[in-house]
Order: C-alpha cells, then structure tokens, then sequence
C-alpha cells in the first residue's frame, strides 16, 4: 500500500527546469532511496514535497490526501517530517533542548503518551530518552551541550531525533550520510533500520551509494531534474542512463 504519491511535480527556477513530471510511489514501511549526481534535483524534489518549495505543476498525496498545497509545518504536523542537508539546529540551545520544541507540537503531545501538563522535567526526559536512543550517551555531557559544540556525527543524529520527536510516518532523510566517517555511518545504519522496524518510512537521499543500497528496498535515479530508472538498486545501478549521468561526476 502506498503511503506517499507523487505525482508529476515539475519546478522551474527562472527558466532552469530543476523538476520535470517526476512521479512515483512510496509503500508504507519501506525505505525508498533518490540518487542522482550533482544538480539532479533531489534536494529540490524534497523541499516540494516537504512544502519549501512551491512546484508549477503536480501533486503530493499522503494517505490519499492531497496535501500540494499545505505548507511546511501543516505537512508537518500530518506526520512527514525531514531532515536538512545543512543541519538547522537551535546552535545557542543544548542539544536535548532543541527536541522541546517539535515535542509541544500537536502531534507529538497527542501520539506520545503525554498532554504537556506535567512538570518541566517531563519533557526534558522524553527529549534526553530519544537522543540517547540514537546514540547520545546518557551520562555524559554530550546531550547537555550547545549543538554549536557538537560535531557533524552528533549533529546528524540530532536532525534524525527532531524528526523522531514529531511521532511522524515519514521522514525524508536529504543526504543523512554526508560529511560522516565510515564508523560514524555504521553506527548510524542500526538507527535506520530500527525506524523501519518501527513502521516509520524512509525516503533518502544520498551521494553514498554504497551505503544506502545496504538499506534502500527500492531506488530512483533522477538526472537533469529528471526520473531516467527505478527499481531495485542492483537493477538501477546497471541501467545505462544512470551509467550515463554518473559517468565522470563519481564512482558508482
């Protein structure tokens, strides 16, 4: 069953079409991955259906709804979450404390077992419990340190449990993998297919091609704003077109 269309979405930037009539579909509880070299338009097919970015033409439907033309955070609270490929954290907050914020949101508050009447502290636990099951270590000072002290592995991580924190059934992960180390993205691949076992579906995006066909159950290839193949990543990374594109930008 899917639980995500698209549906034709094309997107001009002053007359560069970075999206034209791109379709497919997502099941509910896959991990679904989007490659494509350099200025492919991966990013900017996310923030179309994430609400950033308004498209010429086409349509989103979540659960059968059409949701084309509801902004970000109406996307949001309806449970499609995202990260961002330039990580947006409160800098100035301490990393458990930019979980408080998506944790006051109606979803959440009405998914997560809680109503936002009980003390301070209630909240400051849930936001410490989510980080450390993404591999914030508890007793360390790690959580309680500003995120602008944070490196690129913690910071990830603290994008994903933002996500989390909103109870969503989508997340869209926009290069989750980039600027991180071999042993930082191994420590990561358990956290993403413990989200699958959840029931949570995964749509990334990623450069890490190695990476993310350990995980993806599907994946489409997009080049000059186009969808050029689809299917299992043994059968799209063989298909000639995605050959093509790649063909001197980077190994595949």
């Amino acid at each position: 069953m899917s639980i995500l269309t698209v549906d034709g979405i094309s997107k001009t930037f002053k007359g560069l079409k970075a999206l034209i009539s791109v379709s497919f579909d997502v099941k509910e509880g896959e991990i679904y991955g989007i490659i494509g070299p350099n200025g492919s338009g991966k990013t900017t097919l996310i923030n179309c259906i994430t609400g950033f970015v308004k498209y010429d033409s086409g349509n989103v439907f979540f659960k059968g709804k059409n949701i084309s033309k509801w902004p970000p955070h109406k996307i949001a609270r309806a449970g499609v979450t995202r990260t961002f490929q330039i990580m947006r954290p409160y800098y100035s907050l301490p990393a458990y404390k930019n979980l408080i914020i998506p944790l006051w949101a109606p979803r959440a508050r009405k998914l997560g077992g809680w109503r936002g009447g009980g003390k301070h502290g209630d909240r400051n636990t849930v936001a410490v419990d989510i980080l450390e099951e993404l591999g914030f270590e508890r007793d360390s000072r790690v959580p309680y340190k500003p995120a602008s002290a944070l490196p690129t592995g913690y910071l990830k991580r603290l994008e994903l449990a933002r996500c989390i924190a909103m109870r969503p059934e989508i997340i869209l992960c926009d290069e989750i993998f980039s600027g991180l180390s071999v042993s930082e993205i191994a420590g990561l691949m358990p956290l993403i297919e413990k989200l699958k076992i959840e029931g949570i579906t995964l749509i990334m995006v990623e450069h890490r091609l190695k990476e993310l066909f350990q995980v993806a159950d599907r994946v489409m290839a997009l080049a000059f704003g186009e969808k050029i193949a689809e299917g299992k990543s043994y059968e799209v990374i063989e298909d000639s077109r995605v050959k093509e594109a790649y063909l001197g930008s980077e190994e595949v």
